[in-house]
C-alpha cells in the first residue's frame, strides 16, 4: 500500500521532515521558496495532506485544484490563512498548534510592551548614530510599567499569560475586554477586571492586542479607537495584521495622539506601511513572537503529529473544523 503524499510548504526543521518521511511520501521545500498561489495549487494537485506555516492561503480556488487533499496542518496557532468554511465544505480537515507557544508568545508580548514603554528602539538608534554626548533629565524618558494600568483586548491563553506577568510580576492593574467574560476563577488568577472596550481604551496606560483575526475583528483599533486612548498610552499588537489600521496608527504616532506603539504583525506583511517606517516612536519586529528554538520545534512537531494521527485513523489532535467524513 502506498504512503499518503504530503507537501511541506515551507522549510522546517530537517529532522521533523525526516520523521514525516517515515509515514508519508514527502515533497518539501528546503530552499524556502515562497510559491505563488498557482504554484502552491500545482504542488497540491496530487497531495493528500499539507503542512503549512500561515503564509499559504487555503481557499476554495486552491481546494478545487487539489481534489485529493484531506488535511492541512498549520504550524501556527492562528489560521486566518484558512478559509475554514470552504475547507469544511470540501471535506478538508484543518489543524493548528495551540498551547505550545502560549508562554513564549506572552514573554515576547511583555518584552515588546517594555521596549515600547521605555523607548528602547529610539534610544538605541540615537546611541548608534553617535548622538549621545551628555546626560539630560528628560532624555528618552518613557512611561512606567510597574503600577500602571494594563489593558488587554483578547483574553485567551496568551492574553491571560500577559495578564499574569503584569499583575504578579509588575503590580499592574489589569483590565480586559473579550467576546465573553472569563470564569471568576480565571479572573482571580489573572487579577483581571472585565470592562467595556471604550472604558479600556480610555483608562489603560498600555494596551495589548491578542485577538484572533476574523472579518469581525478587522481594524479593531482604528482612528476612532486611537482617539479614545490617553496621549501618554502605548499600544502593542502581537495578534495579527489587520487587527490595527496601520495607516491610522502611523498618523496617530506622528501627531502624538498616543505615545508609542510596538508591533510584531502588520497588514499585508512582510510589507510594512511606509508611514510606520518614518516615525521614531514605534518598535517594529518581523512576526517573531513565537521565535524560540524550543517553541518553533514544538509547533513543527505538533503539526507533524496532526498529520500522522489523522492518517493513522486516530483523528486530528488540534482540529479547527469538523468536516464531514466520506
Amino acid at each position: 500500500m502506498s504512503k499518503p503524499r504530503i507537501l511541506v510548504a515551507r522549510a522546517i526543521f530537517p529532522d521533523i521532515v525526516d520523521r514525516l518521511r517515515q509515514h508519508f511520501d514527502v515533497e518539501d521545500n528546503p530552499g524556502d521558496v515562497i510559491w505563488t498561489p498557482a504554484e502552491l495549487a500545482a504542488r497540491l494537485a496530487d497531495k493528500d495532506g499539507a503542512l503549512t506555516t500561515g503564509s499559504q492561503r487555503i481557499d476554495a480556488a486552491l481546494l478545487s485544484a487539489a481534489p485529493r487533499l484531506k488535511i492541512v496542518a498549520n504550524m501556527a496557532v492562528g489560521y486566518n490563512n484558512f478559509d475554514v468554511d470552504a475547507m469544511t465544505a470540501a471535506g478538508v480537515q484543518g489543524t493548528n498548534t495551540p498551547d505550545v507557544l502560549t508562554e513564549t508568545t506572552a514573554d515576547f508580548g511583555f518584552a515588546l510592551l517594555m521596549a515600547t514603554a521605555r523607548r528602547m528602539t529610539e534610544s538605541e538608534h540615537y546611541l548608534r548614530a553617535g548622538k549621545w554626548t551628555k546626560w539630560s533629565y528628560d532624555m528618552f524618558a518613557g512611561s512606567d510599567i510597574h503600577g500602571s494600568t494594563l489593558g488587554i483586548i483578547g483574553m485567551g491563553r496568551i492574553g491571560q499569560g500577559i495578564a499574569r506577568r503584569g499583575a504578579h510580576g509588575f503590580g499592574m492593574k489589569v483590565v480586559y475586554h473579550n467576546r465573553s467574560r472569563l470564569a471568576p476563577a480565571l479572573e482571580a488568577e489573572c487579577k483581571a477586571t472585565y470592562v467595556g472596550k471604550e472604558e479600556l481604551l480610555r483608562t489603560a496606560d498600555h494596551v495589548v492586542l491578542v485577538v484572533p483575526y476574523t472579518p469581525e475583528s478587522h481594524h479593531t483599533i482604528g482612528a476612532a479607537e486611537l482617539a479614545l486612548m490617553k496621549p501618554t498610552a502605548t499600544l502593542v499588537n502581537i495578534a495579527r495584521g489587520g487587527i490595527v489600521d496601520d495607516a491610522a496608527l502611523a498618523v496617530a504616532l506622528r501627531e502624538g495622539r498616543i505615545a508609542a506603539a510596538g508591533l510584531d504583525v502588520f497588514e499585508g506583511e512582510p510589507q510594512v506601511h511606509p508611514g510606520l517606517l518614518t516615525v521614531p516612536n514605534v518598535v517594529l519586529t518581523p512576526h517573531i513572537a513565537s521565535a524560540t528554538v524550543p517553541t518553533r520545534r514544538a509547533m513543527a512537531g505538533l503539526a507533524a503529529d496532526n498529520l500522522v494521527a489523522f492518517f493513522d485513523g486516530r483523528g486530528p489532535l488540534t482540529p479547527v473544523n469538523q468536516p464531514a467524513r466520506t
